[in-house]
């Protein structure tokens, strides 16, 4: 039995589209009678004739991708949009200079090759920014012990 039009009304009745129509299936030949819109507003209130709930997007393939990158995959070249600076913020790359740094003035300082004040003086320029990495650095200090 084709209910098609009666499909159409009752969602034009119930102002939602057709596809969230829900016909019970038991009762085809008493719907199949009804031919006015009065008639499925009277099946509507029966309960015979009811409205789909909403069907939203799930998010499980999301939560799946994003435990996969937390995990440190799907960021190879392919994935990438945006240069090397533009992917990690300026605090971060700040932290992976400085760090490495100070380690190799803690080193140097401790193994007695410079004095308290040297040690002060490289690492206010290390916190300057003077220095570009740690091959720069330790180049610098060793030209220190040269003079």
């Amino acid at each position: 039995m084709k209910l098609d039009v009666k499909k159409r009304i009752a969602a034009d009745i119930l102002k939602v589209g057709q596809s969230r129509i829900w016909i019970d299936p038991s009762n085809v030949e008493e719907i199949s009678k009804a031919i006015t819109k009065e008639d499925i507003r009277i099946l509507i209130e029966q309960g015979i004739i009811k409205v789909k709930p909403k069907r939203g997007v799930s998010k499980g393939r999301s939560r799946e991708l994003k435990s996969q990158r937390k995990k440190g995959r799907r960021k190879g070249h392919g994935s990438r949009k945006g240069a090397e600076k533009a992917r990690t913020n300026k605090k971060r790359r700040w932290i992976n200079r400085i760090r490495p740094l100070r380690r190799i003035l803690k080193a140097v300082k401790s193994s007695g090759k410079l004095t308290s004040k040297k040690y002060r003086e490289l690492y206010n320029k290390a916190k300057g920014n003077f220095f570009r990495s740690s091959v720069h650095l330790k180049s610098y200090i060793e030209k220190l012990k040269g003079e």
